[in-house]
């Protein structure tokens, strides 16, 4: 007929193992359509429809306008073509192995309610623990290579019976192309077995599970990405024992609950409840109720617990026979990744665990759970994983592909492709060779996924004994060094789409251009570069890395200056007259002394992070870290209920610009020790580190005509400091920017090493 067109259409974004197809065939029948649908092997969707141009036209409006829940559409090219006279009917045809553009697997996802109701109800999936469909369940942790198929993922290891094979072939079913569609005749097996005995029990394994927690039993779980040591986490007993096994005394630990659990123990806004409702399933940071029966043993010293809602079939079964929240933390040996394989599992976890509750599915993918905390509305990744790895960030930096290995700690890797920052998932610490093992894994899967070769550019940290940094220089011969901080604004700039603004970092440690230990800064960025421009002043680090363990060091190396500049006259009394908890007594406290006076061991640092454990210490809250942030965060829980006693906020001038005088200020703390107790000093010190620096950055900004302020680094995660830094920042009038989009501490390093590595490129 004259009025009969035909195009070929291809769409980039999440369009695979998201039920796009079967929603294209419904469509493009509605419409009287004839064509076809496939996959493409890049992640993208072709589409050939012939027809009246009118359906055609209503075809892609309802491309648009009605796609599945879990499906994005970044782009649409339509290209009018010839007609196909062989053509009968709209069909759904095999997946091409060849690429025409770009385009994302989503992320993996919590099991659906229809899915739920398949598993709790009178159906072929009753009680199965691994149900899922085209709209939830695993992706990216099952996923070898593109295009999404069944035969490309860990499930390939199980052939469908007939009843899935014909669920999985009905267009019109919610299990069409479902790649992950099992049921207990012929998916994975699920099975408990003990440490003493491999014999695998497949009769109600659950049960037994269930059981053996109710007991008092530390059980290894493996799940959709990995493994999880569990607990009851309301006996305090067996929480201890967990504790003392994995020799993490303090180190909170994440909990699983039902919601009608969560609503009891933790306190949440309404945004804070969709998140931890909707399909995604972190764990959020939540404050603690009083009346909380979680036992205090799972975040000592802590205002908040880091809880999730059951995110997968099995976990579901598993809660239906609980009257108790679990302890949920990742099964790994301390410095290395989280566990993925059985028999590794087994190996690892004999000495700890009582049982395991394993399946036979393999991990092609470990991935951790994504940690979310809430601060005046913001939105903080502290990990950004699971449920939203590999989902790309949309960022127009350059067309040539880039490569960022990140830092050292909490390590996130990142590349940049035709428009987009693809991020890996959470790799932790890579100061090991496992941890690089990790890395070079994720590296491999990040480059098959998104269909790239080794980029040429490659950044990295500029601290030159980083492993990333000696792999970034065993990849290619030159590459883009970044300072750590000056990344830290470069995802400021980058996630905000900004040409200019002042950064305030407040972080731990990062290696400074002058040799030095940076960590409290002040930055002016923009695509002309990156300068520093205010910072704490500087302190010492005696002892080095013992400063970092045991914070009574920092005490005495941020007083020290105080001498150097003639403020301060009797520097070992006034440290003896302290009360400082030094491990091995006043012996060490001299030693210290000594270091400082001659010079030894004691380099230089302006970090924010160090100021805040000196004055944990210096309260008597956290005399020894036994985990990464530690003092600050047991500080942040003893300030929420002080009130803040305004001291002078001294600066003096040192390399070229103002500096908030730390000395200074800890000095002013130990003088209100007389009349205010701790939750009052440990409130003050927060509000002094952030309306000092503030006030660097507003002056700044203010001489250089700047409308745009920016906070980021670890410590921003601090919901008290957050706050007195965007107030300020309002107050004055100016913008004020932080990161939702990734992480705030080292987890965003990657993505700001991208922005600047590309500004250089230009």
């Amino acid at each position: 007929m004259t009025d009969t067109v035909a195009y070929k259409i291809t769409i980039n974004g999440v369009v695979q193992a998201v039920g796009f197809r079967p929603f294209v065939y419904r469509i493009a029948t509605d419409n009287d359509l004839l064509g076809w649908v496939k996959n493409l092997g890049d992640a993208g969707v072709a589409i050939f429809v012939q027809g009246k141009k009118t359906d055609i036209e209503k075809f892609t409006d309802d491309l648009q306008e009605k796609n599945p829940p879990l499906a994005r559409i970044e782009e649409i090219n339509r290209e009018k073509v010839e007609l196909d006279d062989s053509l009968s009917d709209f069909t759904i045809v095999k997946s091409s192995s060849g690429s025409s553009g770009s385009g994302t697997i989503p992320p993996d996802i919590a099991t659906c309610d229809e899915c739920l109701e398949d598993v709790f109800g009178d159906t072929r999936y009753s009680d199965y623990w691994a149900t899922s469909c085209v709209n939830c369940g695993p992706r990216f942790s099952v996923i070898r290579k593109l295009p999404y198929d069944r035969d490309k993922t860990s499930m390939d290891d199980f052939p469908m019976c007939d009843d899935c094979r014909k669920e999985y072939t009905d267009p019109k079913d919610r299990r069409y192309h479902a790649q992950t569609i099992a049921c207990p005749d012929c998916g994975p097996l699920l099975w408990y077995e003990t440490p003493d005995s491999e014999e695998r029990k497949t009769e109600n394994p659950i049960e037994i599970a269930i059981s053996e927690l109710t007991r008092g039993k530390i059980l290894a779980i493996k799940g959709l990405g990995g493994t999880h040591l569990a607990c009851n986490a309301a006996d305090g007993e067996v929480v201890s024992k967990l504790r003392n096994k994995l020799g993490r005394p303090s180190q909170p630990f994440a909990l699983m609950a039902t919601e009608s659990m969560v609503k009891e123990n933790v306190k949440y806004t309404e945004e804070e409840l969709r998140l931890l409702t909707g399909p995604r399933r972190p764990i959020e940071l939540l404050e603690i109720k009083e009346e909380s029966w979680v036992s205090e043993k799972v975040a000592p010293g802590l205002h908040n617990l880091g809880v999730m809602l059951p995110y997968t079939a099995l976990h579901h079964l598993i809660f239906e026979g609980l009257t108790f929240p679990l302890v949920m933390t990742s099964a790994n040996i301390p410095g290395e990744p989280m566990l993925i394989r059985n028999e590794t599992i087994r190996s690892n976890l004999s000495e700890i665990v009582d049982g395991y509750l394993l399946h036979d599915r393999s991990v092609v993918s470990r991935i951790d759970d994504s940690v979310v905390r809430y601060s005046d509305g913001h939105r903080k990744f502290i990990r950004r994983s699971r449920g939203w790895v590999p989902e790309p960030l949309e960022v127009d930096l350059k067309d040539k592909p880039i490569l960022a290995l990140g830092a050292e700690q909490d390590n996130v890797i990142g590349l940049y492709k035709n428009g987009k920052v693809y991020l890996s998932q959470y790799l932790g610490d890579t100061d090991g060779p496992k941890d690089l093992d990790f890395l070079e894994e994720a590296l491999g899967r990040l480059l098959k996924l998104t269909n790239t070769d080794l980029p040429e550019v490659i950044a990295h940290d500029m601290h030159p004994r980083f492993l990333t940094t000696q792999m970034a220089n065993n990849l290619r011969e030159q590459t883009v060094p970044v300072q750590h901080h000056k990344a830290h604004v470069g995802a400021l700039l980058a996630e905000h789409d900004l040409t200019e603004i002042v950064g305030i970092i407040m972080d731990g440690l990062g290696y400074g251009e002058d040799g030095k230990i940076w960590g409290g800064e002040v930055i002016r960025g923009s695509s002309n570069g990156l300068e520093r421009v205010g910072s704490l002043s500087p302190a010492y680090m005696p002892g080095g890395d013992l400063a970092t363990r045991h914070p009574a060091r920092m005490v005495a190396g941020i007083l020290y200056p105080l001498v150097e500049r003639g403020d301060l006259d009797d520097f070992e009394t006034l440290i003896g007259d302290l009360d400082l908890e030094f491990p091995e007594g006043k012996e060490e406290m001299e030693i210290t002394n000594k270091q400082l006076q001659r010079g030894i061991n004691s380099p230089i640092t302006t970090s924010a992070g160090r100021f805040l454990d000196a004055v944990s210490a210096l309260l008597g809250i956290c005399e020894e870290r036994s985990y990464e942030g530690e003092p600050a965060m047991k500080l942040e829980s003893v300030a929420l209920e002080g009130e803040v006693v305004e001291i002078e906020l001294p600066t003096v001038k040192q390399a070229g610009f103002s500096t908030l005088d730390q000395s200074k200020i800890l000095r002013s703390l130990i003088e209100l020790r007389k009349e205010h107790p701790p939750k009052d000093l440990a409130a003050t010190a927060q509000w002094a580190l952030a309306k000092g620096l503030s006030k660097l950055a507003l002056d700044y900004a203010s001489r250089e005509g700047i409308d745009n302020i920016g906070f980021s680094g670890g410590v921003a995660y601090n919901g008290q400091i957050s706050r007195v830094v965007e107030s300020t920042v309002n107050e004055a009038g100016l913008n004020f920017f932080t990161n939702e989009e990734v992480p705030v501490g080292d987890g965003g390093i990657a993505f700001g090493q991208l922005w600047v590595a590309a500004m250089r490129e230009r």
